[in-house]
């Protein structure tokens, strides 16, 4: 397993509007071999800012590598420089390959 995240750091006056951006997004991420799952996911405010980070779990950092060289990503992310920037910097990518898994549901 092998897990791609993005964290981002919003602005509290941006931050609705980022996450209409994102749940309004079409992901293109189901039509894709070795994807697992994907959460947006919301976290702490703190001095006039919220974090957020995406996380994507891929069967294998191939299947991850085969993504973001895809059709389907490109699509994913045609919009990206057409909306104004929500979120200051740059988001800061970071990546993990399982060393265990526990869990309801068994992952190859």
């Amino acid at each position: 397993m092998y897990l791609a995240m993005n964290r981002f750091t919003v602005p509290l006056e941006n931050a609705a509007a980022f996450e209409e951006l994102w749940l309004g997004r079409e992901s293109h991420l189901e039509a894709m071999d070795g994807f697992v799952s994907f959460h947006m996911l919301k976290g702490p405010e703190d001095d006039g800012r919220r974090l957020y980070a995406s996380h994507t779990v891929w069967a294998s950092e191939a299947h991850f590598r085969a993504w973001t060289t895809s059709e389907e990503f490109r699509a994913a992310h045609a919009r990206a420089g057409q909306t104004r920037k929500l979120h200051e910097g740059t988001p800061r990518f970071e990546s993990f390959h399982a060393i265990q898994s526990i869990g309801a549901a068994e992952m190859g």
